[in-house]
C-alpha cells in the first residue's frame, strides 16, 4: 500500500486495521508513505500490528524527482499489486506501477470533488492517471460509488464497493476508569462524539439538541473526542452547558471511551463511511446518525440505531437521543444487533476478504495488452466485490 502520509485521518489510521485482517486472507502487507506529517501516528498503529511503514520521501507533484523516487521503490519493491491512496499516491504510484507492469487498484475515500482551479485540475489528473493504470478503483460505499461516476470520473465496469472494515477490539469494562478520568459519574447517561472538530459534522447541532433535552434528562452528558480546526469554536458553544458537555480532545482508547458510552451520536452533514460508526457496532453501543452518505450502509434505521433526516436539525436530533434516553431496553437491544452487524459485516477480517477479490481481479488483467484493455474501460469484473460493479 502506498499513500500520502500517516497523520491522523480515516484512511491514513484505518490502515493498521487493515492490518489487522490481512494475514487472514492470505495478504502479506507492505505499508509505504510520502510525507510525514504531525509525526505520522499512523506509523505507531501499524508497528503494533508487525509492520515497520517506510517513508518514500518526495517532492512536487509533478516533480521528475518525484516520479522517479516511486518508480525506483516500487522496482525494488516488485510486490504483486500496488494499492494507493490520496492524491500524491494515486498518482505518482499510479503512473510508476504503470510503467514498471505492476497491477494498482486505488481506493477514492470521499464523495465530494470540489475546491479551486488549482484542486481541481489536479482531481482532474489524478481520475485520468487512475482510468489509465488502475485495473480497480474501489469506492468505501455505494453512495461514493454512484457519485464518483456521476461526476463522470470513471466507467461503472471498473469501479467497485468495498466497504471498510476495522479491527474492533472491545475493552469491557474499561469504561469505568475513562469516566473517572473524565469526571463523569456512573450514573450519567453518556452520549458520544468521536470524530473530527470541523465544518459538517454537526457539533453544532449535537450541543443544541443536548441543551434542549438538559431539564428532561438532567444526567445526560455528551462526550467529544477529537480536534481539529473548529474546536476553538466548539468550546465556545460548549460553554453554555457547563458540564452537560466534556470536549476529551483527541484519544487512541477510543474503544475504552465507547465502553463508556450509552450512545454514540453522528449528526454529520456528509459521510462516505464514518469508521465511528462501525466502532459503535463493534462496542455494541447504539447510534443516532444522520441519513446521509454510506451511514445507512452501517446503521440501520430502528434495528442497529435510528437514522435523523438531512441535513440534520437540533430539534430531529433531540427527538431521535429522547427515544433512546428514556428507554435503556431499546439501547441495549440495538447496541447487541449492532455488534451482530458488526460481526457479519464489518471486522478486518471481511473486509480483507473483500479487497483480496479486487486485488485478484486487478492481477488478472496482467496479460499481454491487459493494461492497455484496462485503460479503455474493457476489463473483467471482479469476483465477489461487494456492491455493484
Amino acid at each position: 500500500m502506498l499513500i500520502d502520509s500517516l497523520t491522523w485521518g480515516g484512511a491514513e489510521m484505518l490502515l493498521a486495521d487493515f492490518a489487522a485482517g490481512a494475514p487472514a486472507a492470505g495478504i502479506e502487507l507492505s505499508v509505504s508513505y510520502l510525507f510525514d506529517r504531525d509525526g505520522s501516528p499512523g506509523a505507531a498503529r501499524l508497528r503494533q500490528r508487525g509492520i515497520e511503514p517506510e517513508l518514500v520521501p518526495v517532492g512536487g507533484l509533478l516533480s521528475p524527482s518525484s516520479m522517479r523516487t516511486v518508480r525506483r521503490h516500487l522496482a525494488e519493491r516488485r510486490p504483486d499489486v500496488v494499492h494507493t491512496h490520496l492524491l500524491y499516491a494515486d498518482l505518482l504510484g499510479g503512473v510508476a506501477a504503470r510503467s514498471l507492469g505492476l497491477p494498482s487498484v486505488s481506493t477514492v475515500h470521499v464523495m465530494a470533488w470540489e475546491g479551486d482551479a488549482r484542486e481541481r485540475a489536479k482531481l482532474r489528473l489524478a481520475a485520468a492517471v487512475r482510468r489509465r493504470s488502475a485495473g480497480r478503483v474501489v469506492a468505501v460505499s455505494d453512495v461514493a460509488r454512484e457519485l464518483f461516476l456521476r461526476a463522470g470520473w470513471d466507467t461503472p465496469e471498473r469501479v467497485v464497493t468495498v466497504r471498510n472494515g476495522i479491527a474492533g477490539e472491545t475493552r469491557p469494562g474499561a469504561g469505568g476508569g475513562v469516566r473517572a478520568e473524565l469526571g463523569l459519574r456512573p450514573d450519567d447517561v453518556v452520549v458520544s462524539m468521536v470524530t473530527v472538530l470541523r465544518a459538517g459534522k454537526g457539533h453544532d447541532v449535537a450541543l443544541e439538541a443536548v441543551g434542549a433535552l438538559r431539564e428532561r434528562f438532567p444526567r445526560l452528558r455528551l462526550l467529544v473526542l477529537g480536534d481539529g480546526p473548529q474546536r476553538a469554536e466548539i468550546e465556545r458553544l460548549a460553554a453554555p452547558l457547563g458540564d452537560a458537555a466534556v470536549l476529551a480532545g483527541h484519544r487512541d482508547d477510543v474503544m475504552a471511551v465507547l465502553d463508556a458510552s450509552d450512545l454514540v451520536l453522528h449528526p454529520s452533514s456528509a459521510d462516505a463511511f464514518p469508521t465511528a460508526l462501525m466502532e459503535a457496532g463493534a462496542a455494541g453501543v447504539p447510534v443516532v446518525a444522520s441519513d446521509v452518505g454510506g451511514i445507512p450502509e452501517i446503521v440501520e434505521h430502528g434495528v442497529t440505531g435510528l437514522l435523523v433526516p438531512t441535513p440534520p436539525e437540533a430539534a430531529a436530533v433531540a427527538g431521535a437521543l429522547a427515544q433512546l434516553l428514556a428507554d435503556p431496553g431499546r439501547r441495549a437491544e440495538l447496541g447487541r444487533a449492532g455488534a451482530e452487524r458488526f460481526r457479519a459485516e464489518f471486522t478486518a477480517e471481511r473486509w480483507a476478504e473483500r479487497t483480496r477479490t479486487v486485488y485478484e481481479a486487478a492481477r488478472s488483467l496482467r496479460r499481454p495488452g491487459g493494461f492497455r484493455e484496462a485503460a479503455r474501460g474493457r476489463v473483467l469484473p471482479s469476483r465477489g466485490a461487494s456492491g455493484s460493479n
